[in-house]
């Protein structure tokens, strides 16, 4: 829609946080608007199709939690099938690759990791989740590729209060049709201006006045919702300053978990929903899932800083390891069945710069810090701002929705 001139409320960000806003505004009386830099809705959601008979999630995938996951009842409501196959992660196709002897070992390893990290988030000191890996443990880097997959970066950049903090129930589910296409129908009814990319928002006066691509409006109240690491890199100012916010965004800085999507020959060779991870004892590894739906493909996960180098070797290197790992695993026969499909690339993308927020040690009381309103006209959310669902999309949305009840409760006030 074009940009009015003025609105009650301006939400920027069509993220799972600025939907879930806007969503619970909806049959307020105030008018609104969403401005999403981008063309499509959904931020770090994003579904495509890799090929015409395969879906993939370039952002997250799984509905965590998913027992307590507000997008659970939005999905059934939508008429979007939900699939409930229990996730490979703890689970392996090949024994040859990773005997199970060695594969129990290691999750005892990884399991006495995250008790000893547990424990000493009782003290209520915090302090970085590296130091309870237990020294000379030979699984120590693959502890730590784990944490890549999960925070997006290596444990030594990692909070023990935060992780305590997070809520997971073990409870993971997916949607059929893919994430970012749940997001893009639970989007229809909301006023949307795509291609509109916020600069300034400036509260100086007795209105809000935003500054964006397509020029200016006012507002009464504005939410952000945008990523941490675009408040921390201050691609969104403000006036007067929040020095307060761009702290506590540089304390919750996204990690980075990409995904590739591999096209598979021959699929019957493989498990439906498999797990393939090798026993390589480093933290620069992908893990595999192995025919997701039953589709004739493999999706890979790399994260961290090994991410970040296949990100920056340029489009085409994440798909390049893959293969080569996966043949490294079950024979060099084996590479010429996979045929590259999609990457993502999460921290070259100029709206997102990263995939999921963690707390580094010290910081995990920004989450609070960043969600706070100020001066009953700037209101915050985003899954960085989730006290216990942090890094997800549920979390995400819960917390535009929180945001909404606070603007809500601003204007009675007025």
């Amino acid at each position: 829609m074009p940009l009015p001139s003025e609105v009650d409320v301006v939400i920027i960000g069509a993220g799972a946080a600025g939907l879930g806003a806007a969503r619970a505004l909806e049959h307020s009386g105030l008018s609104i608007i969403v401005l999403e830099a981008r063309d499509r809705v959904g931020g770090r959601a994003h579904t495509i199709m890799a090929a015409p008979d395969i879906t993939f999630d370039l952002g997250c995938g799984w509905l965590h939690s998913a027992d307590e996951n507000s997008f659970v009842k939005i999905a059934e409501q939508l008429n979007f099938e939900i699939d409930k196959t229990r996730p490979p992660w703890r689970e392996q196709a090949y024994d040859e690759v990773f005997p199970p002897a060695e594969r129990a070992d290691f999750m005892a390893a990884l399991d006495a990791f995250y008790d000893r990290a547990e424990e000493a988030a009782k003290s209520g000191r915090d302090s970085a989740a590296s130091s309870y890996l237990e020294p000379g443990n030979r699984w120590n880097p693959m502890i730590d590729a784990i944490s890549t997959y999960v925070n997006g970066c290596e444990l030594d950049r990692v909070s023990i209060l935060d992780m305590d903090a997070y809520e997971d129930t073990q409870i993971n589910w997916r949607v059929r049709r893919g994430y970012g296409a749940l997001m893009t129908a639970y989007a229809a009814p909301i006023p949307l201006a795509f291609n509109c990319r916020v600069t300034l928002i400036d509260h100086s006066g007795k209105r809000v006045r935003v500054q964006t691509s397509q020029g200016t409006l006012t507002a009464d109240k504005v939410i952000v919702t945008v990523p941490t690491n675009l408040i921390a890199d201050e691609a969104i100012r403000f006036h007067p300053a929040l020095p307060a916010k761009v702290e506590a965004a540089r304390g919750l800085p996204l990690g980075l978990a990409d995904k590739v999507m591999l096209r598979l020959d021959g699929p019957d060779a493989l498990p439906k929903d498999g797990n393939l991870r090798g026993a390589t004892m480093r933290t620069a590894m992908g893990t595999y899932h192995l025919r997701p739906f039953g589709q004739r493909c493999i999706e890979g996960f790399f994260g961290g800083h090994f991410a970040q180098q296949l990100e920056d070797a340029g489009a085409g290197a994440l798909a390049a390891q893959a293969i080569d790992e996966i043949a490294g695993f079950l024979g060099n026969d084996f590479r010429r069945k996979l045929k590259p499909l999609s990457e993502s690339r999460w921290a070259h993308d100029p709206f997102a710069r990263g995939s999921y927020s963690h707390a580094l040690p010290g910081h995990a009381g920004d989450r609070a810090v960043l969600a706070a309103p100020v001066d009953g006209r700037l209101f915050f959310a985003g899954e960085a701002t989730s006290p216990s669902f942090f890094s997800t999309a549920h979390g995400a949305r819960d917390s535009g929705e929180r945001a909404a009840g606070e603007v809500l409760i601003a204007c009675a006030r007025n």
